[in-house]
Parts: C-alpha cells; structure tokens; sequence
C-alpha cells in the first residue's frame, strides 16, 4: 500500500519500496538488480527504442519496457526469468542484424552492445532476420569516425548533444531500415555546432561514433585517474596507454568534478606527450656552428652533469657578484603542487631571494590581491557543483563554453534543465548570450562602472541583505556614499549599457534566494583589475551571498594549477599558505624548518622583471614550463629583458619561443610522466598519477630543481611527492590535514586542519579570516589606452575553444588544428564595411608597439569598434601589439584593452 508518496512492489524476489513515479528500471536498480538496456540513459527521459529492459509483470499480457514502465504498489516484476531472456535475446539478434564482423572484435575495445550479445550468446549470422543495408564507414572528421551500420537507433548520442552541450550536432536521418544518425554537415563544424567534448562517443552502445584513436589502435591499457593538464576546472580521466605511449584518453565516470565528462581538449590533445619535437637532452647555446645540433641552431646537446654544472657555477657566480636578489624564476602552474613547493623552496632556501612568480600574474594576480582585501582569502568561496543548486547565475568576463568547456556544459545544464538564471557580463555575444536571460553588453574596460551601478540599483530599491551587511561587514557607509553617484544614466554614458538592462540585471540578481558569480580573465586582465575583482565582491556582499550553498564567488582559472602554484608560495611575497614574507612568525617558522635566513623582503613580480633585467638589476631567470615570449603582452619589451640577461635558463619539454632565447635549456617530463597533486579552482585537491615511463633524457621538475640545489651545496633532498606532500602539510595550517593517503580516497578541498578534516566545501560561512569583511569604495577610471583618431579600434584578446595558452601543447594534435587550423581577428560587420573588408581578407593590425598580420573574421560576436584575437599562434604575435601597462596593485597587464588601427594587407 502506498505510504506518504511511495509505492511497494517486489522484484526477483525482493521487497523495494520507491517514490512514487519511479521507474521499474529505477526500482530494480534500488535493489542491486541490474537490467539490461542500450538506450536507457540515468538522469535523461528514457526513450524506449531498444526495448532491451523488457520485464515480466504478473498479471500483465505483455512485456513491458521497465525504462519508462513506472512501478506500482503490489506489482511482482522478473527480470530474468526464461521468456525475459528469450526474448531479450531475440531483440539483441535483431539489433545486431548483419554485423558479424563487429563481435569479430577487429580491435580490443568492448562496448555495451558487444558485451551483451555475448552475455546472451548470440550469433549474428543466426536465422532469417532481415538485413539493416550496408552503410559506408564515415569518415569526414578528423577525431571521430562514424559507422552507421552499427547503429541501433537509441538516439542516446542525440539526447547528450541536444540536452548538455545543446549544439544539435547530430540527428536522425532517413526512414524505415534505413534510419541512421547524421551529424551536422561540415560547414556547421567550423560554425562550432559540434564542440567534440566526445560526449557521444561515451554514450553510445554499439561504436557507431567512436574515437579514431579506438579504431587504430584498440582501447591499450588503461591507467589512472589522473587529472587534465588544461584549464583549471579539474577533470578526472584514464589514460590509455600502448608500447608505452599515450594512445588516448576517456572521462572519469567517478570523476568529482566532471562526472564523466570532458572537452575537447581534454579528450582529444594529448599527441604532444609522445610528440617527435619533445626535447630528450639539455641544450647549452653555442656560437660554435660546428657544434651546433642539427635539430636546435644556436644549440649543442650536453650530458646533464655537464648542463647542471653550467647553471649552478653560473648562479653561484651571479649571487656572489650581485647578491641573491639578481636572480629570479618563473615557477608553473603546469607543475605539480609539490614541484612548486620545490621550486619556491630553492628560491628562497637555496638562492636568498623572493624573486619567484607564476602565471596567475598575468591572469588572477587581481583575484589575490582583490579577493583578500575584500574577504581576507583568495580562492572561490565554493563548489563548482553548486552551478546546478543555485538560483541565479552571474557570469563576469568569463567564456567559459570555450575557455572552461566542462563548466560551460554545467553552466547550460543548470539554466536548460534546472531553469537557473542567468546574466551574462560580457562585451562579446558569447555562446552563454544564447540562453542567458540577461546579456549584459558592457564596453570593455568598464567593469567597475556597471558593477557600481548594479550595487546602486540593489541599494536604490531595497534588495540589500541588511541583516548580513550589519553583521559581517564593515566601511558599508562609504561603499554606499560612492556606488550612490552610479545611476544607471551615468553608467550607460560610461558602459554602453541601457539603463533598463542595468535595473533589470540588478533586480534578477539580488531577488534570488540563492546567486552565485562566475567570474574570468574579462574582469582581472586590466589595470583596475584589483579594484574589478573587488567591485564583484562588493555585489556578492551587498546580497549576502556567501556562506551558504549555492551562494558564492569563484575566479575561473584557466590553467591545471595555477591555483595550486599560488597556494605553493610561488609568489613573491608569500610563503606556502598565503603566509607573508614580511611576517617575522611566518620567516622564522619557515627558517627554522629550512635551516637558513630567509629574506624579509618581497621580490620582484614577473611583469617588473623584464624591466629590470634591461637595467642590470636581475641578471638571471630560471622559467620553468612557461612562455612569457608568447603570452606576456608587449613582446618586444620581454624579450629586450630576456635578451639582456647573463643566463636564462628554461626547463620545458618543448624548444618555445622563450627557450630559443635560453643559455641552457632542461628537458623535463610532462604531467603523464610523473605523480603529484593539482589543485582546481575550487581548491580541490587531486593526485596526478604518473601514466608512462618519463621519455628517456628527461626528468621532472622536481627532479631537476634538486638536482641543481646539490650541484649548488644545498641539498633538498629529492623525495617522493608524498613526503613532499608531508612537508607543505606541516607548514601549511590550511593544508594540515591532506596527505597521499587520505587523497588516495578522494579529493580534498582546503582549508583541511588535520586528519579528521574533511575538507571545506563552502568558506565564510560563520566568519570572515579577518573578522569582518570590506566594502571597498571604488571609483571608475578608463583604461590606460583609449581609441583616437590615429588608433581608432578596440582590440582585446582571450581564448578559442580548440586551443590553449601559447599552443604549445594543443597545436601538436592534428586534429585539432584541423579544427581550427590558424588565429584570425573577429571584426564587427560595420567595421569590415567601412574598411571595405570581407571575411577572410588578410589584414594587418598596428599599436604603439608593434604589428601583427592575420586573417579578418567578419562576425557579429564582437560589437562595433571592437576587435577580439587569442594568442594560440606564434604567427599572429597578438601580444606583440598589446601594452604593458600594469595593475597599481596587482601588476597585471591590461590585456583586455590596447588602441590599433587596421590595414588591408
């Protein structure tokens, strides 16, 4: 009898009580009996076309489908008994049809279909079924192959692409026996209607769609999990490995972050771990063209004893003619957590300064910086699963469909499948502007104005969170003095913005019961990035937004670790921890524990570098498993630094840009090749398993960085990354309680205090680390270059879907540059009329600093007056235009706002 919404039936045998509306699949389920099914998807409607799950009612004169069969109080279901597998056995020889070459098994992958027909021991040349007509092996695109003669029809692939990535890349075509999935056509490809994350090579039974990596060379063996060396959202994935090289790569289903799912790059880009052009022995430049190798002009390879000797008589040179402060590094967010606890360490233990930096300078600095100031941490405040619980969405300068695809997909999830809404901050008509309810069209470079006005608005109406303000925070009367001078008629003066989306974006966010913001590189990468990042603050303040699930503030980081590599210390004015240089409990503990005098002075950020090496001032740069030649802004300004130095050493396993300006070049392993940690962007901390052999010649960053500590006279032991592990532990209190051990059952987000910790899912949630929170009181500026009548265009950059970084490592899979084989310049269709451009004219674009060539992309994407470029393509030196101008705080570049003009070419 039903009780209180739930209904009791039995099955095989066993008594389950289940909701009401459940499934009999479902209720099976609940019960530990599984039941066979090919086109059954968990969590998606059920589509009732295989029929495999087929059971046995009592009582009933059919057998009925338990996918969409909904359970019934007094029902008795079998599952298994001799007419359910007759049957079901009959339907699976139909499916299979004419298909014996398939359980043939002309490689070693298995899918579902092939598991079943075994199971029930099926032969498809069996009876007189009729034939399915032979469909040619499709093979249009340059990642996956389509074989429609295994097709069965369940549409699963369909139903993933249309209800996660809502790309509509594939659809049924044709009628009667002849039905089949059709992919898009080609030219919709380039238009991005399939995204290849792959989700449908995963869903689908029968291998229909499938990887060409599969077809070539079978599934390997698989090893892992291990986590994505891309952006920095997290992804668990097995790595499937054959004659000890990386054949392929499939999705974690277990993975907490991306449950099964990833994008393209984390799919697909993994040709350059087994690449010809990774480097095998270290490289000291020569002058000798007799010595030179023949692979490396200006270079001779050298033994590791003799390019380790090299580097360290150098810098013991180099520190003892101009003290310690005239070396410095670029640590990696590619490395390890453990490798950049090393790497700092020997910074400081080793050489004497805090002259050490990361990438996060040049993209979430203003994220440190701001979010410190504004909460005393420097981190997101929660889960990225809570994407899907919230009621409303803010997402601030941040592609994520493109830049962090896999939070992109949960982002469409939880506005199409959970009606969570949405406001887009963004001056381009990204993908998110499709489904959002409010695209918040602002002109680059205005962030603070319209954050202002937002807050404005919330206070002219009354939709503060009073009680929190009163009790949490503090400087509110000077915040709300400020913000009241931002009406919405002087911020759409300032942003472009009409008032009435500024009010209504308002109101849809401060109305919600629970708001969370996303916020990217379109907030950060500016010289008001810090005063950004706190104007976002401020917002998620004023509503009380934080503390509680659902509710929060999280910067998007666009590398694996560079959350991690700031957590590490590898800043110049903090230890591991956020701990301050200049804090004498801090220098003591850590003096004490390395067994030296460490200086109390902050070091140099990496952008006031260069400037200094063109004085003399730094003499030295180790760069490890970075490119500042590419992806720092104003090349010409690097690379005069980096040409003025008496040694630059660069530790890659690539010869970039910057490494064929090196002294010594060390060739090191890439993420595949060695064990470790990452840590996401939700201070999720994760093990990177070690997959393959290291190639023969090179060694971890790790491995390196002590060995060069030896050749100095002072040791660092060179542990394993557990005991390494051990040693951030018990200096970090807010890493205390994480160790390999506990990690081996999962991640764990910090602050972890000790072994009973189980990690901190949301932060602030009684208190602020320093008290009490800030309003910040933030006055609108412009950006350091505006359009003139000389440089009368916008031009900002950011990233492509296909690519990342510089492109080095993504630019090494065919298939990728297949998809998206060159950089081109997005201009508005008024612009390109008034230039007399068409799409696909060559054009070069001219700054104050330089000029670059590149292909015109005719698009409505980005607004009149704008243009929009990334930097994947050493051919189009996009930062070869860009200014160097810095963040006061941060000392970020602004990237998101240099004046050009355009010529026809």
């Amino acid at each position: 009898m039903s009780l209180n919404g739930t209904c009791r039936l039995t099955v095989n045998g066993q008594e389950v009580e289940v909701p009401t509306g459940t499934s009999l699949l479902q209720a099976a389920s609940a019960v530990g009996v599984e039941i066979p099914h090919l086109c059954y998807t968990e969590g998606e409607q059920p589509v009732g076309a295989c029929r495999l799950c087929i059971v046995e009612v009592e009582g009933a004169r059919t057998l009925p489908a338990s996918c969409h069969t909904p359970a019934a109080d007094g029902m008795v279901v079998r599952t298994d008994s001799p007419t359910v597998r007759e049957t079901r056995r009959n339907l699976l020889q139909l499916a299979l049809g004419q298909r014996a070459e398939f359980l043939a098994g002309e490689r070693d992958y298995t899918t579902k279909l092939q598991e079943l027909a075994r199971e029930y021991g099926v032969d498809p040349d069996e009876g007189t079924v009729a034939r399915r007509p032979h469909f040619q092996e499709i093979d249009e695109d340059p990642l996956i192959v389509r074989r429609p003669g295994l097709c069965i029809r369940c549409e699963r692939c369909v139903t993933y692409c249309a209800r996660n990535q809502r790309a509509n890349a594939l659809t049924p075509f044709g009628r009667g026996s002849e039905v089949r999935v059709q992919s898009a056509p080609r030219a919709e490809y380039a238009d991005k209607a399939c995204q290849h994350c792959g989700g449908c090579l995963t869903v689908c039974p029968t291998g229909a769609i499938l990887e060409k990596w599969k077809v070539e060379h079978g599934l390997g063996e698989v090893r892992g999990p291990t986590i994505c060396p891309y952006c920095g959202t997290g992804c668990s994935m097995y790595v499937h490995v054959k004659d000890g090289k990386i054949i392929g790569v499939t999705p974690d289903p277990e993975g907490s972050v991306n449950r099964g799912h990833l994008c393209v790059k984390g799919r697909m880009a993994f040709d350059f771990v087994n690449h010809p052009d990774r480097l095998t022995a270290p490289l000291i430049r020569t002058d000798d063209p007799a010595q030179e190798s023949g692979k490396y002009p200006g270079f001779r390879e050298a033994t590791w004893d003799e390019a380790l000797a090299y580097v360290a008589d150098r810098l013991k040179s180099i520190k003892a003619e101009s003290g310690p402060d005239s070396v410095a590094s670029f640590s990696s967010a590619r490395s390890t957590n453990e490798e950049n606890f090393l790497i700092q360490k020997f910074m400081r233990a080793v050489i004497g300064t805090n002259n050490v930096d990361n990438c996060a300078r040049v993209c979430h600095a203003p994220s440190a910086t701001g979010l410190a100031a504004s909460l005393g941490g420097s981190a997101a405040s929660n889960s990225l699963e809570e994407i899907e619980q919230t009621d409303c969405l803010i997402v601030v300068g941040a592609n994520v469909t493109e830049a962090h695809p896999v939070l992109g997909m949960k982002v469409k999830r939880a506005v199409l499948k959970y009606g969570v809404k949405l406001i887009v901050i963004d001056p381009r008509k990204i993908w998110l502007t499709q489904i959002a309810d409010l695209h918040v069209q602002l002109k680059p470079g205005t962030n603070i104005a319209l954050l202002n006005g937002l807050a404005h608005v919330i206070l002219r109406d009354g939709l503060q969170d009073q009680p929190f303000i009163d009790g949490r925070t503090e400087n509110f009367e000077f915040f709300r003095d400020v913000v009241s001078h931002y009406t919405p008629e002087k911020v759409e003066e300032i942003t472009g913005v009409p008032a009435a989306t500024l009010e209504a974006a308002a109101r849809l966010y401060a109305t919600a019961d629970k708001a969370m913001m996303l916020y990217g590189l379109g907030v950060t990468e500016h010289i008001s990035g810090t005063h950004s990042v706190m104007a976002c603050a401020n917002l998620v303040l004023l509503t009380g937004n934080l503390g509680k699930p659902g509710c929060g503030i999280n910067p998007l980081r666009g590398q694996n670790n560079v959350q991690g590599s700031c957590d590490m210390g590898a800043l110049p004015n903090v230890y591991p921890g956020y701990q301050k240089v200049d804090d004498e409990a801090a220098r003591a503990k850590f003096s004490a524990a390395w067994g030296v005098d460490l200086c109390p002075r902050p070091g140099l950020k990496s952008t006031e570098m260069w400037g200094k090496a063109k004085t003399g001032d730094l003499r030295a740069i180790y760069v490890i498993a970075e490119n500042p030649m590419v992806t720092d802004p104003h090349t010409g300004h690097v690379e005069g630094g980096l040409r003025a130095l008496d040694l630059l050493v660069v530790q890659e396993i690539f010869l970039t840009e910057t490494a064929k300006l090196a002294h010594v070049v060390f060739p090191a392993a890439s993420f595949a090749e060695k064990d470790g940690t990452f840590t996401n962007a939700d201070r999720r901390v994760q093990l990177v398993r070690r997959c393959i052999d290291p190639l023969p010649g090179t060694k971890t960053d790790a491995e390196i960085v002590c060995l060069l500590a030896e050749r100095m006279g002072s040791p660092m032991a060179n542990q394993e990354p557990a005991d390494v592990m051990d040693e951030i532990a018990s200096l970090t209190p807010s890493m205390g309680g994480i160790s390999y051990k506990r990690l081996a059952n999962g991640p764990l987000r910090w602050p972890c205090l000790d072994e009973s910790d189980p990690g901190t899912e949301n932060l602030y949630v009684t208190d602020f680390p320093r008290g009490k929170a800030t309003f910040q009181d933030l006055l609108y500026s412009p950006s350091a270059e505006m359009p003139d009548d000389e440089y009368p265009l916008m031009l900002t950059t950011g990233r492509r879907l296909e690519h990342y970084n510089s492109g080095s490592m993504t630019r090494r899979t065919p298939g990728l540059l297949t998809l998206y084989p060159e950089e081109r310049v997005e201009m508005n269709p008024e612009d390109a009329s008034r230039l007399e451009l068409t799409d696909g004219d060559t054009i070069t674009v001219i700054s104050r600093r330089g000029e670059m060539q590149s292909r015109v992309c005719v698009t409505e994407k980005s607004p009149p007056g704008v243009l929009f470029t990334s930097f994947h393509f050493p051919q189009v030196p996009t930062n070869r235009v860009l200014g160097a101008f810095l963040d006061p705080i941060s000392a970020i570049p602004e990237y998101k706002v240099s004046a050009v003009r355009v010529e026809r070419t």
